[in-house]
C-alpha cells in the first residue's frame, strides 16, 4: 500500500487485524537505517503517537523478535532525557517502568534505561553512567517514549548519515503488511 499512512493503517487493521494477544492500538512500527556506520533501527517511528509503559513494553518485544529475523541480536536502549534516574519526569518514570516490565516479560533480551541517546550508543560512556547496565556493547535497537521524538530523530539520522531506510516494517499484525511513505525509493 502506498499513501497516507493512517488511513492505510486503519485498513489493515480492519482486513488484517492484529496478530493474537495483541491489541489494535498496540500496533506498531520499526524502522531500520543502513549507513556506513552500520545498521540500526528505531521504533515506533510512524504509529504510536504516546504509548503507555506497557505499549513500549510490547512494542520493543515484537520489534525485538523482528531484528531475530535479520539475523540480528537485538540490543534495546530505552531512551530518555533522563539518563538511568537523573530526572523524575514522567517521560522518563514512563521509560523506566517498561525497562522494568522487559526485564520482568523478557529477561533474555538485551536491553535497558531509560537512558540518552549516547548512553546507547556509547558502551564506555554507559558503563561509567551505569556501570550494572544490562546492556553490553552499542545499542541496535533505539525505542522512543513517543511518535515526535521516533520520527524526527529517524527523518534526521537518515539525511545525516545518508542512510537506506528500509520500513516502517509494521508490527503486531497477523500477517505481514507494508505501508509505504512517499519516500519510498525502488
Amino acid at each position: 500500500l502506498e499513501g497516507r499512512f493512517e488511513r492505510h493503517l486503519r485498513n489493515v487493521t480492519l482486513i488484517i487485524g492484529p496478530r493474537t494477544g495483541i491489541k489494535d492500538r498496540d500496533l506498531s512500527t520499526l524502522s531500520m537505517l543502513i549507513s556506513q556506520r552500520g545498521i540500526i533501527f528505531l521504533t515506533d517511528t510512524h504509529v504510536s503517537v504516546d504509548p503507555t509503559a506497557d505499549e513500549i513494553a510490547e512494542m520493543t518485544v515484537l520489534a525485538a523478535e523482528e531484528i531475530q529475523r535479520f539475523g540480528i541480536e537485538p540490543k534495546a536502549a530505552l531512551l530518555s532525557h533522563s539518563d538511568f534516574g537523573s530526572r523524575d519526569s514522567p517521560s522518563a518514570l514512563k521509560m523506566r517502568q517498561a525497562a522494568a516490565i522487559l526485564a520482568r516479560i523478557a529477561p533474555e533480551l538485551q536491553c535497558d534505561g531509560e537512558m540518552h541517546a549516547d548512553s546507547a550508543l556509547s558502551e564506555h560512556l554507559r558503563q561509567r553512567v551505569y556501570p550494572h547496565s544490562r546492556l553490553k556493547g552499542e545499542a541496535n535497537l533505539l525505542v522512543f517514549p513517543n511518535l515526535d521524538s521516533a520520527n524526527i530523530t529517524l527523518t534526521a539520522l537518515r539525511a545525516m548519515m545518508d542512510a537506506l531506510h528500509v520500513g516502517p516494517i509494521l508490527l503486531g499484525t497477523d500477517k505481514p503488511a507494508h505501508i509505504l511513505t512517499p519516500s519510498v525509493t525502488s
